[in-house]
């Protein structure tokens, strides 16, 4: 069983079971929801396909791809690390199932062996994502990097990771996002594609015949 020092399990008796509060049983788990990030991602490709053309699907595509390949990484590390989640391993975690708080009991003893909480695929997610983003839309980059400190707390708090899970998934997806960004510098200035977003007012991002090699 993958062991838990104590300073990590510290901070996860702290912000899973002593720092709760009524308005974070409610804001939290939807922060945690990724249905809810891709009707956001949705909307916000609709907006800026109407003010910039339907190029600007083609970023949004990157940034897809990009949480893509950090979730295929993170199932691939956990396959082979098998730590257990604290809903899962830890009395008195508070969790959620069936849409309803629960939580374990006091006297709660363990029962599985292998388990998938290390590295966080969602930390890992929303850091790709504000990563990538922040390259591509630079002005916007300081406000991105609350998304994954807001996304790893809520794992916390919802029983789903420890928080060295959640920094093992959040340095994961950095670096998915900037290979993914070297990446796309790379084909954009072979192909003659428009690098940034806010630098592209057609309505399609296309290289004239014959430009890409």
């Amino acid at each position: 069983m993958f062991a838990t020092p104590q300073p990590d399990l510290d901070l996860f008796l702290l912000l899973n079971q002593d720092w709760r509060f009524g308005v974070l049983d409610v804001v939290l788990p939807l922060l945690s929801s990724r249905t809810a990030l891709f009707v956001i991602l949705a909307a916000l490709i609709v907006w800026r396909s109407m003010r910039r053309g339907k190029g600007q699907v083609l970023y949004f595509v990157l940034l897809v791809l990009a949480m893509g390949a950090a979730d295929l990484a993170c199932s691939a590390i956990k396959d082979n690390v098998g730590r257990v989640r604290p809903e899962h391993s830890i009395a008195g975690t508070w969790h959620r199932e069936s849409g309803q708080w629960q939580r374990l009991p006091a006297d709660f003893q363990p029962v599985k062996s292998q388990g998938s909480s290390f590295p966080s695929a969602h930390a890992a997610n929303s850091a790709a994502l504000a990563l990538l983003a922040s390259m591509l839309w630079p002005r916007v980059r300081k406000g991105l990097w609350l998304l994954p400190l807001a996304v790893g707390w809520s794992r916390v708090y919802l029983g789903k990771h420890f928080p060295t899970d959640i920094v093992a998934g959040w340095l994961l997806g950095v670096l998915v996002g900037w290979l993914f960004w070297r990446l796309w510098r790379f084909v954009a200035l072979r192909c003659g594609l428009t690098l940034l977003p806010e630098e592209s007012y057609a309505p399609y991002l296309l290289p004239p015949p014959g430009r890409c090699r």
